[in-house]
């Protein structure tokens, strides 16, 4: 298929780089004025429903009645983050989902959690372009506060990263990692104990 064709938002999910001089990009800077009115809003909102019903107007998709979203929550972008069932997002978390963010079912995460899809080039000449790769959380992955996870990584099923950890790469599923960056720490067992 002819490059010149495809939709911007659809290249953006594809992943990897995108000229900033791309005539497209005016669409994404469309799309990020768009979510930057709109935050104001969610930021100012009363209850949980509240909160749900905008953030699913800024992702452009409905947000379960079962998940709970505490404010402040910011996104650059918005549009590229899928939500589950039953999800905890906790206070002052940042999602730059230009490359794609999906959070699967009963995943839970601590405040201050950083999902990061975009890198820049390293050559100076071209740094201004993006890099993006998709971030996924796999069904019941836990995130403790202050985790940063960095463009590319799936977080695989019951697995928890601890709090303050930086990850590069993937997280196997059933596992905990933990540091900067993020090393395996051990197994961890579907049904574990929460002192084992």
């Amino acid at each position: 298929m002819n490059q010149d064709k495809i939709d911007i938002f659809d290249k953006m999910l594809a992943g990897g780089v995108i000229d900033n001089d791309d005539p497209k990009m005016k669409k994404v800077w469309a799309q990020i004025s768009r979510t930057i009115k709109l935050l104001p809003a969610l930021n100012s909102s009363i209850d949980i429903n509240q909160i749900r019903g905008r953030l699913s107007e800024i992702t452009k998709s409905t947000i379960d009645a079962s998940s709970i979203i505490f404010i402040p929550f910011y996104t650059n972008f918005g549009q590229h983050t899928k939500i589950g069932r039953k999800v905890f997002i906790n206070h002052d978390c940042s999602f730059l989902d230009m490359g794609g963010i999906t959070i699967e079912d009963n995943v839970q995460i601590g405040p201050k959690v950083s999902l990061i899809t975009e890198n820049h080039p390293l050559d100076p000449t071209k740094r201004k372009n993006l890099d993006l790769k998709s971030i996924l959380i796999k069904n019941n992955a836990w995130l403790g506060a202050g985790v940063t996870i960095l463009p590319g990584v799936t977080v695989g099923e019951n697995a928890v990263v601890a709090a303050g950890s930086v990850v590069t790469k993937d997280v196997a599923a059933n596992t905990l990692v933990a540091g900067v960056p993020a090393r395996f720490i051990k197994n961890i067992g579907e049904n574990i104990g929460e002192n084992s």
